[in-house]
């Protein structure tokens, strides 16, 4: 099942995808745009391109597992999604998602603008490996 994975952000949403057999995660693409329609309308033509099947977003909660208002804002997004690509939309938890994401850059000694163009896919692609390794548990 081809999954595609969002990292939904107020400036910046990362996408990423998986293979069919549900193993390999990638980036795709990070999207700029404020307006939640616009982005959703953008984000459901990827999943189309991608022939996705399900989409998973990653959900900001807090240190201590509840949800504030950024996770409220994330399940709307959620809804309208859903709305506009006919796909489901399950959520993961994407604490500390961006920080590894930073980690890895860090590793790969990734700087600059170029950091700020793919953190948000790399934090996408984190969200996916954590979902894929839910699924398969």
């Amino acid at each position: 099942m081809v999954i595609l994975a969002v990292d939904y952000g107020d400036v910046r949403t990362g996408i990423a995808v998986c293979d069919k057999l549900a193993v390999l995660a990638s980036p795709v693409t990070v999207i700029h745009e404020r307006n939640a329609e616009r982005l959703a309308a953008r984000v459901t033509q990827i999943a189309q391109e991608k022939h996705a099947e399900k989409i998973v977003l990653g959900l900001p909660k807090n240190m201590d597992g509840t949800e504030g208002f950024r996770a409220e804002s994330c399940r709307a997004f959620g809804v309208l999604l859903s709305e506009t690509a006919k796909l489901p939309v399950d959520f993961q938890d994407e604490r500390l998602t961006t920080v590894s994401a930073h980690q890895m850059l860090n590793v790969t000694d990734t700087r600059g603008k170029k950091r700020k163009e793919i953190v948000d896919a790399v934090s996408a692609v984190l969200i996916l490996e954590d979902y894929l390794r839910k699924m398969k548990n």
